[in-house]
Order: C-alpha cells, then sequence, then structure tokens
C-alpha cells in the first residue's frame, strides 16, 4: 500500500481541490519537513470546477490557524498522468476513488486509495467535505487530514 521510495511522490485528490486535498497536502508537507524526510506532493480535484483557483479561505484559515499556509496553493485536475508521475494517490472519500479509478491507465504503476486507509482504525473511512458546513467542520477535517499525515510519514520512513 504504501512503497519504500527514497523520495516518494504523494498526490492527495478530493472533488473539487480547494478544502479536502490542499489541507492534506500542506498537513503532510509540515510533516514531512518535520520528520526530515524528503518528498514530492500536490493536491488535485476529480471535477474540474475550481481549476486555477486557490482554496478555500476557511481551508486556508484553518491551516494557517496550525502554523501551516496553502494559500499559494492553485486548484487542479486529476489526470491519468499522475498515475505515473506519483508514488501514492491518496483519495478523501468513495466517490471520488470510483471517479480516480476511472481514469487510471491500465499501465500505471500506482492505484488510488482512500487516505484514511493509512489510519489505523478508520480504514475505509471518508474524510468529510466540509464546504457546506461551518468553520468548524474545516477543524473536523484538519485533524482526519492531520492524523492521515503522520501515519503516511511513519510508513514511509520504515
Amino acid at each position: 500500500m504504501v512503497s519504500r521510495m527514497t523520495e516518494p511522490a504523494v498526490l492527495f485528490v478530493c472533488l473539487g481541490n480547494i478544502c479536502r486535498s490542499p489541507m492534506a497536502e500542506g498537513a503532510f508537507r509540515a510533516e514531512a519537513e518535520r520528520a526530515g524526510l524528503r518528498v514530492t506532493c500536490d493536491s488535485a480535484g476529480t471535477a474540474d470546477y475550481h481549476v486555477g483557483e486557490p482554496p478555500d479561505p476557511r481551508a486556508v484559515q484553518t491551516a494557517r490557524a496550525h502554523g501551516v499556509e496553502i494559500g499559494h496553493l492553485r486548484g487542479r485536475q486529476l489526470v491519468a498522468e499522475d498515475f505515473h508521475r506519483f508514488s501514492h494517490v491518496l483519495v478523501m472519500d468513495h466517490a471520488n476513488l470510483a471517479n480516480a479509478r476511472a481514469i487510471v491507465p491500465a499501465d500505471a504503476p500506482t492505484r488510488p486509495i482512500l487516505l484514511l486507509d493509512l489510519v489505523k482504525g478508520r480504514e475505509g473511512a471518508a474524510v468529510a467535505d466540509p464546504y457546506y458546513g461551518g468553520e468548524e467542520n474545516f477543524e473536523y477535517t484538519w485533524d482526519d487530514v492531520t492524523r492521515a499525515a503522520r501515519a503516511l510519514v511513519t510508513a514511509l520512513r520504515q
């Protein structure tokens, strides 16, 4: 499930690439940096709703409150080539997992999995989409993506 590459390349995927996946990217970058782990990472959405746009201001505010800057990120759409470019494609929920699986090239070395499959006791669970809720929902999402980021860093260091 998690490879032992010297420099992993990790892609985080949600629907629009303005809430969950940029938060996951930011949390993972921060955890990897703290651990001294060299990584390449990015985020994408399965839909093209927000291509070129910055993350939702509530996502930026939540990440910033935890010492992580994601305001510079810009939305992009998941493409088939990503399954060749990234060693790990980590998806936020089941609908987007199905969307990602639908475009995986047959010869791609990487297959998408749910992000929370990395967190013991949360396997098969989705990271809830905070977009339509209040600011407290962004805190719940931050907690999920941070726990997953820590689990991923631990797995990559083993």
